[in-house]
């Protein structure tokens, strides 16, 4: 297969993750609204998960740069690095995105944004320092991949989705506690009874399926990034070995957020007391 043809394909299947996604955060809306007697609720979880997910794809790029702590690097301030990531753009065709510098120890290196006109790449100081060429030219491509891919787009879509699961499974519970739920009658109480129960269910378990969701789609597409960014640089052993250095780097990044962890290309709290990731 093709560059050109594996990134088309990788770019379908994006939107069909994200469709179906959508579907499933619907379906769990429209079960907590009829189980509480509340179409309300069904419309406020389609009109509030679009809403988090529009103002997420649309100003990720800010949003994620500003809590990274990072600053844009222009070439003058690093021309070598500019070139590098440059030389590396030309041979994804891919327009130049802009670059991020993270004034932290620890080696490691994000991709943002909501296409590939709109991206940004941040890599850490000890990323520069600690990275010989080839290991720096392995991850930006990687990172690359990512943009060209359209993962930030998924994994965006994604991670607010899923954050809103949780967030209305919290909200049914806790009126299930404070004594709400569907008013039964004697014709349809056997009915209504299995729809609140799998209610209760889905209020349980969606959470953990979305989380379990989210981190299967996350590792699936550093896969597909290792593999098209090898394509790329045409050298795999610049990736694997910067792959190495960092995972045996135990510089802790005081700028890490649970938030943004998932976006960087290895787990950033390494280096700390053990932390749910």
């Amino acid at each position: 297969m093709t560059l050109y043809a594996q990134k088309a394909s990788n770019i379908r299947k994006t939107w069909m993750l994200i469709f179906f996604f959508t579907v499933f955060v619907i379906a769990i809306g429209w079960i907590f609204s009829y189980a509480l007697n509340s179409s309300l609720i069904l419309y406020a979880a389609i009109i509030i998960s679009f809403g988090m997910a529009f103002t997420s794809y649309w100003w990720s790029d800010k949003i994620v740069t500003k809590i990274a702590r990072a600053h844009e690097v222009k070439s003058q301030d690093n021309p070598e690095l500019h070139r590098i990531l440059e030389n590396l753009c030309i041979a994804a065709g891919l327009p130049q995105p802009k670059l991020y510098l993270i004034q932290e120890a620890q080696p490691n290196a994000f991709a943002t944004g909501r296409n590939p006109n709109h991206a940004a790449i941040a890599v850490t100081q000890g990323l520069i320092d600690k990275l010989d060429r080839s290991e720096i030219e392995g991850v930006l491509s990687h990172e690359l991949s990512h943009i060209g891919n359209r993962d930030m787009l998924l994994m965006t879509s994604v991670v607010v989705l899923a954050g809103f699961i949780a967030l209305a499974s919290n909200w049914f519970l806790r009126i299930q506690f404070w004594g709400g739920g569907r008013q039964r009658d004697n014709d349809n109480s056997q009915a209504q009874a299995i729809i609140m129960a799998i209610a209760l269910a889905m209020a349980i378990l969606a959470p953990l399926a979305a989380t379990i969701i989210r981190l299967a789609i996350s590792r699936k597409r550093e896969f597909l990034a290792d593999e098209t960014g090898a394509l790329i640089t045409r050298y795999p052993e610049g990736l694997a070995s910067a792959l190495e250095k960092i995972a045996q780097d135990q510089s802790p990044m005081r700028s890490a957020t649970t938030a943004t962890a998932h976006l960087y290309i290895a787990n950033p709290f390494r280096g700390k007391q053990k932390t749910s990731f």
